[in-house]
C-alpha cells in the first residue's frame, strides 16, 4: 500500500491508518486509491477477522477531499472542456464505502480528531465508532456547494434519523464528540490519550470472536433496515441456519457446557 495509507495485519486484525497528518489526512488521489485498495484487501483476506480504521496525528481523523488538489483538477477540467474530477465518487468513494459496509467482518473506526465530509462518511461506515473526547464532526458538503457522498445519505439517517441528518446536511456545523454520542452517531468516547490502546483492544476482541456470527449480524441489520418484518424474519432464519452450522457455534456450545472460555476459529 502507498505511504498515504498504512496497512498491517496482525492477530487476525487489519489496521488501516490514514497517514497524511500534515494535511489533516485529507484525501488526495494517492490516499483515495490506497484506502480503496486497503479496505478491499481486508475484505477479501480470510486471515482478517476484524478491521480497525484509524488515522495518524492528533488533529484530524480525515477532513475529506483534499480541496487543494480538487480545485486544481476542476480548473484543468474546465480548461480541457471535460468533467472528470467528480468521477472520484464512482472510482474511489463508492468502492471504499461498499467494502467497509459489506465486508463479512466487523469494522471499528477510531476517530482521533476532526472527521469532516468524506472523513465523517468513512467513520459512519464502521460498525462501531470509538472516538477521542477531542474529536469533532461536520458534514461539510453543502458548505462547498456539494451534495452528500461517501455513503452519508445512507448511513447518517439510519443512525440519527432523517430529520437530524437533513439538518446537519443542510446546515453544516461542527458537533462535538459528546453531541455526536448523544444523537447516536458514535458509540463510545474515551480520553484522547487512551484512544489508540482502547480501540485496538476492542478491535482485537472482535478479531478473536465468532466471525461467522458477526458477519450474519451485519447482514441482518442492514437487510432489516430496508425490508418488512416478515422479510426480516425469513432472513434471520437463513442466517441463523448458517451461524448454527459454523464451527464457532459448536465451539461456543462445548465451552459453555464445560464452563470454559471459547476459542473461536472464525469459521
Amino acid at each position: 500500500m502507498a505511504d498515504a495509507v498504512l496497512y498491517e495485519v496482525s492477530d487476525g486484525l487489519a489496521t488501516i491508518t490514514l497517514n497524511r497528518p500534515e494535511a489533516m489526512n485529507a484525501m488526495n488521489t494517492e490516499a483515495k486509491v490506497a484506502l480503496r485498495d486497503a479496505v478491499q484487501a481486508a475484505a477479501g483476506d480470510k486471515a482478517v477477522r476484524a478491521v480497525l480504521l484509524t488515522a495518524a496525528g492528533d488533529r484530524a481523523f480525515c477532513v475529506g477531499q483534499d480541496l487543494k488538489e480538487h480545485i486544481g483538477s476542476l480548473m484543468a477540467d474546465r480548461k480541457a472542456g471535460q468533467g472528470g474530477t467528480m468521477s472520484t465518487v464512482h472510482e474511489h468513494y463508492n468502492p471504499i464505502v461498499r467494502a467497509l459496509t459489506q465486508m463479512p467482518k466487523p469494522v471499528v473506526a477510531a476517530v482521533n480528531g476532526v472527521a469532516a465530509g468524506a472523513g465523517f462518511g468513512f467513520a459512519l461506515c464502521a460498525d462501531y465508532r470509538i472516538v477521542a473526547d477531542t474529536a469533532s464532526f461536520n458534514t461539510s458538503f453543502a458548505g462547498v456547494a456539494l451534495t452528500a457522498d461517501s455513503g452519508v445519505s445512507w448511513t447518517l439517517p439510519r443512525l440519527i434519523g432523517p430529520g437530524r441528518a437533513t439538518d446537519l446536511l443542510l446546515f453544516p456545523r461542527t458537533i462535538t464528540a459528546q453531541e455526536a454520542f448523544e444523537i447516536g452517531a458514535v458509540n463510545k468516547i474515551v480520553p484522547a490519550d487512551e484512544l489508540a490502546e482502547t480501540a485496538r483492544k476492542l478491535a482485537l476482541l472482535l478479531a478473536s470472536g465468532p466471525t461467522v456470527a458477526y458477519a450474519a449480524l451485519k447482514e441482518s441489520v442492514a437487510f432489516a433496515a430496508d425490508h418488512s418484518l416478515d422479510e426480516a424474519l425469513e432472513k434471520e432464519d437463513v442466517l441463523q441456519s448458517r451461524a448454527g452450522a459454523s464451527e464457532d457455534h459448536a465451539i461456543a456450545v462445548k465451552a459453555f457446557i464445560a464452563k470454559e472460555k471459547p476459542k473461536y476459529l472464525g469459521r
